[in-house]
């Protein structure tokens, strides 16, 4: 397929840099042709990150307004608009394209330097690239697998509360693959989350808390594996700095969330390290030592109704399910 034969006519519209693509109109883009405009305007960006003077300045300002609209021509062609629905083809263009030439690392530097409404599109056509398949492949993993030091830039995005939000919507959509999930889980960067997570403000410390449910619970096979690992050090830190941090329970009080919401998500990671069938004898002490408290507190531990309008009568019984199977390899423990 080549040129712009896609059902998208206003996204065609977009791509022509707001010029109209009338008769005598610049050509409509391709999806490979856009993604390599988007590239030049990111390098562009990058180079020029902060405001300058003069002539120059006004060039910046145009190239960050061209890019919101060819950010959001890519949008239209992964998620379709008003006039059709995304064409196969078109996509799978478009995604071979991106991840060439580093255009995900300029993305990752530029999202700082973009307004409010582009840094929210931006995450959103990422979202979709980092599904979509080339060739029975997914080029998103490939690429994070041979580009690891962008999870780290992105990590670092917890400590600035401008981008936090964004950073890690990226990160999330990053770590769905196992390659980079890995990378995070054994980097320095799983330690500090206990420290984000207790940000006084509460928008960064509530994604970085997603951020790291989504690390321990998308890839049971590697949690289970770094439970076992990494036993000593992340439980301790779990239960001293995140189940009984004032700072953060009083933030999540605040807001008129209950802290239960905590209690069920360290459930269902705890629920994964029990099912690891190959937990090192001291581990197993642990638990065999403590198993009357675990069985004591798993028996007590119910969902209260009203919490959320998440806690509906099927989560109810997948949750008694799933403490039930708990209880099972519990009890069944043994040195």
């Amino acid at each position: 397929m080549s040129g712009c034969l896609w059902p998208c006519v206003s996204s065609a519209n977009a791509m022509t840099g707001g010029m109209g693509g009338g008769l005598f109109g610049p050509k409509a883009r391709s999806p490979a042709e856009l993604v390599r405009h988007t590239r030049d305007l990111l390098r562009f960006i990058a180079d020029h990150p902060e405001p300058c003077s003069g002539k120059l300045e006004a060039k910046r300002e145009q190239k960050i307004t061209d890019l919101s609209i060819s950010v959001r021509a890519m949008k239209s062609i992964l998620y379709g608009d008003g006039d059709g629905d995304p064409v196969a083809e078109a996509c799978t263009q478009l995604t071979r394209e991106f991840f060439k030439d580093n255009t995900l690392r300029l993305v990752i530097v530029c999202v700082p330097h973009m307004d409010l409404e582009t840094q929210k599109e931006v995450t959103l056509v990422f979202a979709n690239l980092a599904r979509q398949k080339v060739d029975s492949r997914i080029p998103a993993s490939d690429y994070l697998e041979v580009n690891q030091d962008l999870l780290d830039i992105l990590m670092a995005g917890f400590n600035n509360r401008d981008i936090a939000i964004h950073y890690s919507t990226i990160l999330r959509d990053c770590v769905r693959h196992q390659v980079a999930a890995r990378y995070v889980l054994y980097s320095q960067h799983m330690k500090k989350f206990f420290d984000y997570i207790q940000f006084p403000d509460f928008s960064p410390s509530s994604e970085a808390f997603k951020t790291f449910k989504e690390l321990l619970t998308r890839h049971k096979s590697s949690a289970a594996e770094f439970f076992t690992k990494n036993y000593d050090w992340f439980f301790s830190d779990f239960h001293t700095k995140l189940l009984h941090s004032s700072n953060y329970v009083t933030k999540r009080q605040s807001i008129q969330d209950p802290s239960q919401p905590i209690q069920v998500e360290a459930f269902h990671i705890f629920k994964l390290f029990t099912a690891n069938k190959n937990k090192p004898r001291d581990i197993i002490s642990i638990l065999v030592a403590n198993k009357s408290k675990i069985i004591r507190f798993l028996n007590a531990f119910t969902l209260e109704k009203g919490v959320s309008l998440a806690l509906i009568d099927a989560e109810d019984r997948v949750f008694e399910s799933d403490k039930a199977q708990v209880l099972v390899d519990i009890t069944a423990l043994k040195l």
